[in-house]
């Protein structure tokens, strides 16, 4: 505990190639790391110097909320003092965090059984994790005073979180273990052996919340239905007949990405009416059964996230993404108040308390790994639960970062956080673009950008691209289908804003992405080849076709609305023109890859394809793949390597501390 990984630092020092080992089983003794070696090939040994300099922020960690005692006076966190992320109890705000689960697999999701639970240590809580990072996440019952963990679902597939009916005895999840491709519904009720199927359906289906008996629509729960992320709809359904009622109208077609309920209320979050999602109380329009959406928050012009309703109904609290940063509110009898005093940074998890006036969340800001907070709704008081580690180094000197916009070819403004080292420069870049590419560079802790900068001296350049989440429906398209080498191309304009700059050095610019930005990061070596001098590729996309064909097939229609399908002739083609493999003869900066063997969702011989090309172009390649993980590095061997290895290739190709280019 609190100790460097010396098995990961090890690897790194003598550079072991090829020993893979199967995925360790959830519930058996698991494999030292040292017998898991992730194979590397190309890179040279990680001098100690750099692995020194590095150690700390190694060590840093975060914790998040999974759940809340019944009176708000314990909580279930999630985070790591091993290799991977366990349940771990919090007795009272930045007390001690006593470990409940020992597995060597990551926790992803925890909560008390309401019903069995008084917030204690010995109560028992069910618990999601996946087997080796193929994502067939799994729900368990733990009991912490004695069995361990006991599956309650069919051991295949994929399930969701479950969310706990209002008696705290039946819990519905999505999952996909019926034929691996459709998110039917499942429940499991307390005292039963396992999980059943409840209703089956086509396609990706989620239930947000459970509907109290005044509901204004008729069933069990509030389901969404995911076609892409701008094009969704909320159904109630009956869990015992599959009856299923339509929440708002069918046309036009927007994201309906949130729901909460609660005595007398039911709200919903959408865009259909502008741009951003707003939120929406559904109340009844008379007589026959009809409903109307009465807006709330028409007001703020960003995205409404979250939600999460008291359980007496007295209550909603909800967020907004600000330009990627959070705002906190609280609806009540009262009206909506802004919750005034958090730091500036990403608030997630938001949940009640069952039987308190009090809310939990998780935050994080940019100098701040992430900890568990309270907000008593009765006092105003904010309680920090925990104070996670950074490794013994000074938060003082963490980086804040500076949103800028820089302005891109057809004259829109690209929104980027920019960090940079003290100094004049001119510094060094690496662009690290995000993936998604639906997602968001947000306002969140990075231990490796803070090392980039802090300890390497480079700046940091975190762009939100078109097509990212957060600046409202249209932005979040600009990218789709055939204007996908959009996107790359505000990459360029971002290349031309550093070349602009005297304290940033454009001769050494590498760029460093994962999952879409892997793709982005290939893409923009073979577009701007003698404007970037390395590039690190993590998990991503090589070949569009091969990448839609061999995706998992509960994702394939997803991403098809996305990127295009590749079934279509014409669309085939163009998918394989804007395919780096296919540019490959373009790469001349070298290029470190790097992939999760068991990934569901970007296949890893996406990863083999772009590094075969580029070594047949005699491009300078180094490789790790890691066995026992997916789409990235969730255990703590594995990422650690990742991390030494990357910042040993931006220091040799960008110069940095000692090392010259």
């Amino acid at each position: 505990r609190g100790t460097v990984n010396s098995a990961a630092l090890l690897l790194l020092a003598s550079c072991t190639h090829r020993a893979p080992a199967a995925s360790p089983d959830l519930v058996s003794a698991a494999e030292g790391p040292a017998n898991r070696r992730p194979a590397v090939e190309g890179a040279p040994p990680v001098p100690e110097e750099l692995l020194a300099r590095l150690r700390p922020y190694l060590e840093t960690r975060r914790a998040s909320l999974a759940d809340l005692a019944p009176d708000g006076r314990s909580m279930l966190v999630l985070t790591r003092f091993g290799d991977a992320r366990q349940v771990h109890r919090v007795a009272s705000p930045l007390g001690a965090r006593t470990q409940l689960s020992f597995l060597p697999e990551p926790v992803s999701a925890a909560s008390w059984i309401p019903g069995e639970a008084s917030g204690g240590d010995a109560d028992p809580f069910v618990i999601r994790v996946d087997r080796g990072g193929a994502e067939q996440y799994q729900l368990y019952r733990f009991d912490p005073a004695g069995g361990g963990p006991r599956l309650l679902t069919a051991g295949t597939g994929q399930h969701g979180t479950p969310v706990w009916s209002p008696d705290g005895r039946t819990a519905v999840f999505s999952g996909t273990a019926r034929d691996g491709r459709n998110f039917d519904l499942w429940t499991w009720t307390v005292g039963e052996e396992a999980a059943r199927l409840a209703v089956e359906v086509e396609g990706a289906w989620e239930p947000l919340c459970w509907l109290p008996e005044d509901a204004p629509v008729p069933g069990d729960v509030v389901v969404q239905h995911y076609i892409s992320i701008t094009d969704s709809e909320l159904w109630a359904v009956d869990l015992a007949t599959g009856a299923r009622t339509r929440i708002g109208e069918a046309e036009p077609r927007a994201s309906w990405p949130a729901a909460a309920a609660a005595p007398g209320h039911l709200w919903v979050t959408t865009d259909r009416a502008g741009e951003f999602v707003e939120l929406y109380e559904v109340v009844p329009a008379g007589g026959d059964g009809a409903v109307e959406l009465r807006p709330l928050t028409r007001d703020i012009p960003w995205d409404v996230e979250a939600l999460a309703a008291r359980p007496d109904g007295s209550a909603l609290a909800f967020t907004v993404n600000a330009g990627g940063r959070s705002e906190l509110y609280v609806l009540d009898a009262e009206g909506r108040r802004k919750v005034e005093g958090l730091p500036t940074g990403v608030v997630r998890g938001l949940r009640f308390a069952r039987e308190a006036p009090v809310l939990g969340f998780s935050l994080t800001s940019p100098t701040s790994p992430g900890d568990a907070w309270t907000y008593d709704l009765a006092s105003g008081a904010l309680t920090r639960w925990t104070a996670s580690e950074v490794g013994g180094l000074d938060p003082a000197g963490f980086v804040e970062p500076t949103l800028v916009r820089y302005p891109s070819f057809d004259g829109r403004e690209i929104p980027a956080w920019l960090y940079e080292p003290p100094g004049e420069g001119p510094f060094p870049v690496v662009v690290s673009i995000h993936g998604g590419p639906e997602s968001q560079a947000r306002a969140t802790f990075s231990s490796r950008i803070q090392f980039l900068v802090r300890e390497l001296g480079f700046a940091v350049a975190v762009p939100n691209v078109r097509g990212s989440a957060g600046y409202g429906k249209t932005w979040l398209t600009l990218d789709n289908g055939r204007r996908r080498m959009d996107s790359v191309r505000d990459i360029g304009a971002l290349l031309d804003w550093i070349a602009a700059r005297p304290e940033l050095d454009a001769e050494r610019v590498a760029l460093v992405g994962g999952s879409y930005g892997g793709f982005m990061v290939l893409a923009g070596l073979a577009e701007y080849p003698d404007r970037v001098a390395a590039g690190v590729d993590v998990v991503g996309i090589a070949n569009f076709v091969t990448f839609l064909e061999n995706t998992r097939p509960y994702r394939r229609d997803l991403r098809r609305a996305e990127y295009g399908d590749e079934r279509d002739p014409e669309m085939r083609e163009f998918l394989a023109s804007i395919s780096p493999v296919n540019r490959a003869d373009r790469i001349r900066a070298p290029l470190f890859v790097a992939h999760g063997v068991q990934d569901p969702r970007v296949p890893v011989d996406e990863a083999r394809q772009i590094a075969r090309a580029a070594l047949d172009r005699g491009v300078e390649v180094w490789t790790f793949m890691a066995e026992d993980e997916g789409h990235g590095f969730r255990k703590r061997h594995n990422a650690d390597t990742y991390t030494a290895l990357m910042a040993l290739f931006l220091q040799r190709h960008l110069g940095g501390g000692e090392e010259a280019p």
